[in-house]
């Protein structure tokens, strides 16, 4: 038994130039989907990499907080407040500021993220962070992030090739004056689209850095570990309905989804990405709409013959929307190889996690679907117009 040809399929292949060209087409706009889509989970990701590896259940931060990069501080008495709380078993304090690196090499300076907590108690469960805490113990010891960006010099390579005692000195933002520290060990957190590097210090080192911006007793987070047999939700009302309105207080998802937002609504970057995903939708089903509609009126003649015979509008329109169909599946395929290279080919020149996921590839496959299929819809009223009786 012979397997009959698609009709939809011998059409577009008719003329297999102008097939070729409208598949590399439709496979662009797949690539640039998935190039959008992949910064923008990149965005969210390394902007909440640090609060998905905090250690606590719940989370304390001003009522002014608007992103990890932006913090505003607030009283730590406000934190060990939260003790007197049933369900809450112990909180650490965290102090962040930006203050500025020199590479050893060049001599500039560059913005550096500086996380500062009592080593006595590890608050995060960053890689690496683990096996050196006991080393943040030690005076004017900190710990560099190896997935900095390469503008700080080559501190994690000086690292891994034995130099344990290279030094590095570190800027606060109002002053001239450097503070000098060795780094003791490397862990990994890497940049984000607000941040180029990373460091992990003692906070007692962390207030020597910033002596004229930072009192000790403000700070920026306070992690808070509840008892086993705590209800989460319950503890959270009841330190929102019993604290003052100068705080406000997290979960872990309640966190991340905060600060996923800011970065979202309140940034350039974030609305920039949202423009253009949506400005390569609309793009992707003018092109389709063209090459369908330019097909359809170069196979009019064709379209009129099958009317003449006995073919419904129906079959015709499902002519069209199959096409649609193979265009998108085609050109889908070439789009997403090419975008695997160029997720690869980003990360590793910017450090941010930029990586094909199983969750974008089927949002891709679906836009592509559905823009194919919304063009096909649009270019079927040239095709409702093929009339016999007007053509021959």
């Amino acid at each position: 038994m012979k397997l009959k040809i698609p009709l939809a399929w011998l059409q577009l292949a008719q003329q297999k130039v102008r097939f070729l060209v409208a598949v590399a087409g439709i496979a662009f706009i797949v690539l640039l989907t998935f190039i959008q889509l992949g910064f923008q989970d990149a965005l969210y990701s390394s902007a909440t990499a640090l609060h998905q590896n905090l250690q606590g259940d719940l989370f304390l931060v001003s009522s002014q907080y608007k992103s990890l990069t932006a913090t505003q501080s607030f009283s730590r008495s406000r934190l060990y407040q939260t003790l007197a709380f049933d369900g809450v078993k112990s909180v650490s304090p965290i102090y962040l500021q930006f203050a500025k690196l020199k590479n050893p090499e060049t001599g500039e300076k560059y913005s550096i993220y500086v996380i500062g907590f009592d080593p006595g108690k590890s608050v995060v469960s960053i890689p690496g962070v683990g096996d050196n805490l006991d080393k943040l113990k030690i005076p004017d010891i900190v710990l560099f992030d190896r997935n900095s960006r390469p503008e700080f010099g080559p501190i994690a390579s000086n690292f891994d090739a034995g130099n344990t005692q290279q030094t590095i000195e570190i800027f606060p933002f109002d002053a001239p004056i450097g503070y000098r520290v060795r780094v003791g060990g490397l862990f990994s957190l890497g940049p984000s689209f607000g941040v180029d590097g990373n460091l992990i210090v003692s906070d007692s080192i962390f207030l020597r850095i910033n002596p004229n911006t930072r009192p000790a007793d403000m700070i920026d987070v306070g992690t808070i570990t509840l008892t086993a047999e705590a209800n989460s939700k319950k503890v959270l009302q009841q330190l929102t309905a019993s604290l003052p309105n100068d705080v406000q207080i997290f979960t872990r998802q309640g966190f991340i989804d905060f600060e996923k937002r800011y970065w979202s609504m309140r940034t350039p970057i974030g609305f920039i990405l949202k423009l253009m995903l949506t400005m390569a939708s609309v793009v992707g089903v003018v092109i389709v709409y063209q090459i369908l509609y330019s097909n359809i009126a170069n196979q009019l003649i064709a379209y009129a013959t099958l009317k003449a015979i006995g073919y419904a509008n129906g079959y015709l329109l499902n002519v069209v929307f199959q096409q649609a169909l193979i265009l998108a599946l085609l050109g889908y395929v070439p789009g997403f190889i090419f975008s695997i290279g160029l997720y690869s080919f980003a990360m590793q020149s910017t450090n941010l996690p930029i990586m094909m996921t199983t969750n974008n590839a089927l949002i891709v496959l679906v836009s592509a679907v559905l823009m194919c299929v919304t063009s096909g819809a649009l270019a079927i009223n040239k095709l409702r117009s093929a009339d016999p009786a007007d053509i021959f």
